[in-house]
């Protein structure tokens, strides 16, 4: 390189050496010391390069940064002037915009532009409308910004976001990021937040969620700067709730930060009466507490929403009411309230009105109308359900949303026994989670693909999979989904026989439905230990009967035929272990016969079998 810059010759040598050892071989550090002993008339160039000084009269600064401090020193005030202007303006800097903050007349732009080329801080790229100009490193537009008194640089900020204001006057959407960085590095606090909150919504929309926080956070802060009003609190609120879904994206609904982004949504919404936004914020600590776990608190907040929404006569309001209420019902195992909520919500729908919570709600409805549908025995209606979920997502292109369908549509292949379907969603949603950073749905396909792993034969990776799932769901906070995930523990634990660890899982799931009302698995959870117990001692098999009878009853209280036809098919082996035959088939027969549709699942192929059997042996 050095060959290219100076040339041959053995009295450059020496320069050559002590150039290398000074930058360390670094090609721009090398460059930029060539040109400066250029600058300062070390060197010469008449035909070939000569050394103007001897080596000890040589000024070399030690770093590069310093190298280019003194090139720009050496620029005459308004070559300096300039530079600094189009470090402030960024690393490109189209001709139109640098007219307008430079102020220069056109001529004279022109040849200091020309100068700033000469002397290689700057080169030019032509452009469809406009030249641009560009630094040649980014570290000296760094050098030259910093060059700057902050006055200065905080008043060129502003210029700049004018100019970009009045430049583009009815594209601004296009230039949100641009506008938000300059004006929240000037004294224009109220433009900055301006801008910082409509490219944090703009990040939003694009499912562009850390960058989305970090504008509406930085928007958040510049706020305080601005007196105590009505309208800072108004735009504090808005700011608030949409910082929301951004962090329920990224932390998960559960997380402190959600829950601290629309307290203080409701807190000043209280201070500013009764708007219109204490809706959403109620919706959104409602997202928090359902996905704790904490359900009473959560239906609580389901029924407030209720009752706003029909005192509003809002369509929109009511979907949402419906849907927290559907959600929270279903968590519950209150199974035929879920349904009505929720096609009552999925009535209201419209994918043209903006989302809530972070997702589509039309995604939502269908994907737990889907699990409402299997639990009360309509398995091929469900799945049907659960495929238009995936289906709406991927139409609307929206990432949460479609981690929202993927997840439930996966929990849904797990319910029908399919494990291979169920490991190639989980696949694709661990994908998609580790692509756009979705906590919680990583967690959820984590437990998934375990459970599918240990069905399909691989028992110890699918345990530590589910296991490291459950870590993930503590760690973020997700307690409603810790029973069903126990369940799939203990049943994957069972199949490994470490039957210890199995009823240990479920000891924690039925505590947990006991404590925090999580009844949509409880039946399972008192099948599979029955099932556990029957395994570990037979002579447990009292105990695992009154299991069995209990699943059996909660069931049917739920009215959750699938898992009742589960439950009933464990106590019918067991009496048909017992002698008891006739009493055996007689109740499978019942709840066999009540089902309609879903012969081809495993569960319904185990109860037709397993009736044949009975009905083989009959005396």
């Amino acid at each position: 390189m050095l060959a290219a810059l100076l040339g041959g010759g053995v009295e450059l040598e020496a320069l050559k050496r002590l150039i290398i050892k000074r930058t360390e071989g670094n090609p721009f550090f090398i460059e930029e010391m060539v040109q400066a002993l250029f600058d300062e008339g070390a060197l010469v160039r008449n035909g070939a390069v000569k050394v103007a000084r001897s080596l000890s009269q040589l000024r070399l600064p030690p770093t590069v940064q310093g190298i280019l401090a003194s090139r720009i020193d050496r620029l005459s005030a308004e070559q300096k002037e300039l530079l600094q202007t189009l470090a402030v303006i960024g690393r490109e800097s189209p001709l139109g915009l640098i007219r307008k903050v430079a102020s220069k007349a056109e001529p004279q732009l022109e040849r200091m532009l020309a100068d700033l080329r000469a002397a290689e801080f700057i080169y030019e790229q032509p452009a469809l409308t406009d030249a641009e100009y560009i630094f040649k490193h980014a570290l000296t537009q760094e050098v030259a910004y910093n060059s700057l008194l902050i006055g200065r640089r905080k008043l060129l900020h502003e210029r700049a976001g004018h100019a970009l204001e009045s430049m583009f006057a009815e594209q601004l959407d296009d230039h949100l990021a641009q506008l938000a960085h300059h004006y929240s590095r000037s004294d224009n606090v109220s433009k900055a937040v301006e801008y910082l909150g409509r490219a944090g919504q703009q990040a939003l929309q694009r499912s562009a969620h850390a960058d989305a926080i970090g504008s509406l956070t930085a928007a958040l802060d510049l706020l305080q700067k601005l007196s105590d009003s009505a309208e800072r609190i108004q735009r504090e609120l808005l700011l608030q709730l949409a910082l929301g879904p951004a962090l329920i994206a990224v932390k998960g609904w559960a997380a402190s930060e959600v829950e601290r982004a629309y307290t203080r949504t409701r807190e000043l919404c209280e201070r500013l009466g009764d708007p219109p936004e204490l809706f959403p914020a109620l919706l959104g600590l409602w997202a928090v507490y359902y996905l704790r776990g904490e359900l009473p608190k959560a239906y609580e907040l389901a029924e407030q929403l209720l009752r706003r929404a029909q005192g509003a006569h809002a369509p929109a309001l009511l979907l949402l009411a419906h849907l927290a209420l559907g959600d929270t019902s279903l968590s519950m195992g209150e199974f035929l309230l879920a349904r009505e909520h929720l096609e009552m919500a999925n009535s209201r729908y419209d994918r043209e009105r903006p989302m809530a919570i972070g997702h589509d709600p039309g995604v939502n409805c269908l994907s737990y109308i889907a699990h409402t549908l299997w639990t009360l025995g309509y398995p091929d209606q469900a799945l049907k359900k659960g495929d238009e979920a995936v289906a709406l997502a991927q139409a609307l292109s929206h990432s949460l949303s479609l981690a929202f369908a993927e997840g439930l549509v996966g929990y849904l292949h797990q319910y029908r026994r399919e494990a291979r379907a169920a490991q190639e969603t989980a696949e694709r949603l661990t994908d998609l989670s580790v692509e756009h950073g979705f906590p919680h749905w990583l967690a959820q396909a984590t437990v998934t693909r375990g459970w599918a792993m240990a069905k399909q034969g691989h028992n110890q990776e699918g345990i530590a999979q589910i296991r490291e799932g459950l870590a993930a769901f503590r760690a973020i906070g997700d307690g409603v989904l810790l029973p069903h995930a126990l369940c799939l523990l203990a049943e994957a634990c069972g199949e490994a026989g470490r039957l210890d660890d199995g009823l240990s899982a479920l000891t924690e799931a039925i505590a947990a439905a006991d404590e925090h009302g999580i009844r949509q698995y409880e039946a399972e959870a008192h099948r599979l230990k029955g099932e556990l117990l029957l395994r570990q001692d037979h002579s447990k098999a009292a105990e695992a009967q009154g299991c069995f009878q209990r699943a059996v009853e909660l069931a049917h209280e739920q009215s959750a035929k699938s898992l009742e036809l589960r439950a009933t098919m464990s106590l019918a082996r067991l009496l048909n272990g017992q002698g008891r035959r006739d009493e055996a088939r007689s109740m499978l027969a019942d709840i066999y016969n009540w089902f309609t549709e879903g012969f081809d699942t495993a569960d319904l192929k185990d109860a037709k079998a397993l009736l044949d059997e009975l009905e083989g042996t009959r005396t």
